[in-house]
């Protein structure tokens, strides 16, 4: 059996500047108890600087933090008082600002308290290693090297790892299996190269977009109007990015380029552009001082124009001729159009690509060692649908490849530099089934066969990558049911956001059946986000339309018996949630023998929003978990907190909080590498069966509020009411929420069954749903996708 030589339960993170402070908090996300350190503050207490930083982390946005309450578990530490506190660290991340001689300062001062098993790592974003770890005694070098988490840590999947020259393989190794695992990252391996990977090719990538900007003379919105979704690239695009990232910080990066590269061949663009230097002297920084290529005025979004050399307001876009190229479906036919055309927007595309494509390959050699490497650093760290190589690959590698080396022989590239002679061997792209290609190996290499990777069972696919999709036992429009060759079933939806319509509610009954008598566990899995979108409001407000009542009624019965079946299921049915989970999706893993949930996993009962009730045994289950968990016997509290997470339609925004609301319970499991999911979610199905798994006994004892605890949720409500917090079809919504969740007009204290809180949910649901202002909250959300106060 393998054992990772890297054991790690203690971190010290140096440096409590923002990037440090968040890496604390994923770090307690995760479990590790983490200690913060920073320069001794000079007034007040000594720690003053990690105390205010982990106080701000419930100020920033999006939250590093997956529940606010773990800020308290972060030790706030400074360098005069405890140092001592390293020596029981297995892990020290040193994070502070990018400045060589400070951080080899550092490294001096920290060295005699570091224990001789502890591993040291530079998040740097483009220092050299080596250098750093000359700083280092000998003794520890095999045990340092560089880590390059990016902004905001929490949320972006990109972790770059850059051995030294020294560095333990076997302890890398290790350190790689920990932020996989225990943090959910995606590791890619680095060349000590400056700007390693993602931010080397991802700035060329601005770089070459504003070189292209000015020689186009676009205007900066219609540039992120062509540079964002329309060509599988996040919202905020190229110039929004940068406003978000600083100006500059942007700087900065650029001329770190510009210092530490002076070899390269596209050198002389490794400067920021005069507009760009003119307003960072104007305090023109971006999101962070209010104004950068783009700034809000009430509710009105302007861009700056250079050739006026003021805002105006951005309503640039894509030319008629560009929105139809980028609607080609055919990258190859898309990337003909783009180079042929005479649109200015289409030969800037052109451009863009052309000088992306020229330098990633010029470089891969330098920077990688394959191509995966560079694929994955851009779509993990940049959030691109394709990395450079795959966009190339599927726009055709050997006529895209023929179209750069012509611009280069005619001077219209941004180098004269050759294209390496690989890139025309006859190949048809850089990935292919045995692997990517590796210029220093001179062969396509396949992916890594560490232990920690055999948990992926269908990790993130590169073009042209397949996976063994399991055997088909049984399918029908809504669900399939398959396996991977061994006794634990897996059921996927097949319907659009896995929404839930009456295919699925059959098709889950008939699965939960088939893998009684044929497996020993089962787990509900879907292929991609989200879990399930909920309910599939078309159909059901058809039938109410249509005055179809006692269908609509029966369709009701129909959920909630999928939720019994689940649940009362003679083989352990397991959920493996990542992503959205709402309404009946929610239900269905509140009725599962478990619940296995990525941590970035969006969990509400969300029917409020649209004028209905949770009615597929979310507030029956809401109901039985209070009085289950009431230590008096009274189950209000937990009633309480039930009802305004559903009142409110309210979503978790972690795994962990959708466990302080109720929505997964103590003993459900939290990972935090969503590629993991299922191995883990068929590893605890089958720990449940083998343990001689029973379904629990029919709950016949639910000791309710009764009407008390419903007029007391009333206040609530009527206080929210004469507050205009609500408006009154809320309140109708709301109460019925309370009826429910407290069992009805009967006395507190009174014990029910399950089928009797499923009979007041579809009695309320089905009223609800006949209701005008419902209808229209219905309708509204399917047309718009938002939901509608009425």
């Amino acid at each position: 059996m393998n054992h990772s030589p890297l054991r790690i339960r203690k971190v010290a993170v140096l440096g409590a500047g923002v990037m440090g402070a968040q890496i604390a908090a994923h770090l307690t996300n995760a479990d590790v108890e983490t200690i913060l350190f920073d320069l001794p503050a000079k007034e007040g207490p000594k720690s003053g600087i990690a105390i205010k930083a982990i106080a701000n982390l419930g100020k920033l946005s999006p939250a590093p933090l997956a529940e606010a309450a773990r800020a308290t578990s972060i030790t706030p530490a400074n360098y005069d008082e405890h140092l001592d506190l390293l020596g029981g660290c297995d892990l020290i991340i040193e994070a502070i600002a990018e400045r060589l001689d400070w951080k080899l300062d550092l490294y001096k001062k920290i060295a005699p308290h570091v224990s001789d098993s502890a591993f040291i790592a530079s998040n740097t974003s483009g220092l050299s290693i080596n250098a750093l770890a000359e700083a280092l005694p000998p003794a520890m070098r095999p045990r340092f090297s560089g880590i390059h988490f990016f902004n905001p840590p929490r949320y972006m999947h990109l972790v770059e790892l850059i051995p030294d020259r020294q560095t333990d393989p076997a302890l890398l190794s290790g350190l790689e299996a920990f932020l996989t695992t225990t943090l959910g990252k995606g590791v890619v391996l680095a060349k000590d190269t400056p700007n390693f990977i993602g931010n080397r090719i991802g700035v060329f990538s601005i770089l070459a977009t504003m070189h292209h900007t000015e020689q186009f003379k676009l205007g900066f919105d219609a540039v992120d109007a062509i540079t964002g979704p329309a060509i599988g690239r996040p919202k905020s695009a190229t110039y929004r990015t940068s406003d978000v990232v600083g100006l500059d910080t942007m700087a900065h990066v650029i001329k770190t380029m510009d210092d530490t590269l002076p070899d390269d061949p596209w050198h002389k663009y490794f400067k920021a552009p005069a507009w760009l230097t003119a307003l960072i002297e104007k305090g023109a920084l971006g999101q962070k001082s209010g104004a950068g290529f783009f700034r809000k005025v009430g509710k009105d979004i302007q861009v700056l124009d250079l050739a006026r050399q003021d805002y105006r307001p951005a309503t640039e876009g894509a030319s008629e001729e560009v929105g139809k190229i980028l609607a080609i479906r055919n990258p190859a036919e898309k990337f003909a159009a783009l180079r042929a055309s005479a649109d200015n927007q289409a030969q800037f595309l052109w451009a863009m690509f052309r000088d992306l494509f020229h330098y990633t390959a010029f470089h891969l050699a330098d920077i990688a060692d394959s191509a995966r490497h560079i694929d994955f650093a851009i779509r993990w760290g940049y959030g691109w649908k394709l990395g450079p190589f795959e966009t190339w690959q599927a726009a055709g590698w050997k006529q895209v490849a023929q179209w750069i080396a012509e611009d280069i022989a005619a001077g219209k590239a941004m180098s004269d530099a050759p294209l390496p002679a690989w890139v025309s061997d006859g190949r048809d792209g850089v990935h292919g089934k045995d692997g990517s290609w590796s210029p220093s190996l001179g062969r396509n290499v396949p992916r890594s066969d560490a232990a920690v990777y055999r948990r992926q069972l269908f990790p993130d696919p590169l073009l042209g990558e397949s996976f063994d999709n399991g055997t088909t036992v049984w399918e029908n429009d809504g669900v399939r049911l398959w396996h991977l060759g061994d006794d634990i079933g897996i059921v996927s939806f097949k319907t659009k956001m896995n929404t839930v319509n009456d295919a699925v509610l059959d098709g889950l009954q008939a699965c939960v059946e088939k893998c009684e008598q044929q497996f020993k566990a089962m787990v509900i899995w879907q292929a991609g986000e989200p879990f399930s979108a909920g309910a599939d409001l078309k159909g059901a407000l058809g039938l109410v339309k249509d005055g179809k009542i006692t269908e609509f009624e029966a369709m009701v019965a129909n959920f909630q018996a999928t939720s019994m079946r689940i649940k009362y299921a003679l083989v352990p049915v397991v959920s493996a949630v990542r992503g959205m989970a709402f309404g009946g999706g929610c239900e269905f893993q509140m009725h599962s023998a478990r619940t296995v949930a990525a941590l970035e996993s969006y969990i509400g009962l969300v029917e409020a929003g649209v004028g209905l009730l949770p009615a597929g045994g979310g507030l029956k289950e809401l109901a039985l978990r209070a009085s289950r968990n009431s230590i008096d016997g009274d189950p209000f509290n937990g009633i309480k907190k039930s009802f305004e997470a559903a009142a409110m339609a309210k979503v978790s925004t972690s795994a962990l909080e959708a466990r302080q609301l109720g929505l997964l319970r103590a003993d459900d499991v939290i990972v935090f590498n969503s590629f993991e999911l299922l191995y883990v979610a068929k590893q605890v199905a089958a720990a449940l069966a083998e343990s001689g798994w029973r379904p629990a006994l029919p709950a016949r004892d639910i000791t309710v509020a009764g009407d008390v605890g419903t007029a007391s949720l009333k206040m609530i409500l009527v206080n929210m009411l004469e507050g205009r917090f609500i408006s009154p079809h809320d309140y109708e919504i709301g109460g019925r929420i309370a009826d429910t969740l407290c069992g009805g007009a009967i006395e507190r204290g009174s014990q029910v069954d399950e089928a009797w809180l499923l009979e007041l949910e579809r009695k309320h649901f089905v009223e609800l749903a006949q209701m005008p202002k419902t209808q229209e909250r219905i309708a509204h959300t399917l047309t718009t996708g938002k939901p509608l106060s009425n």
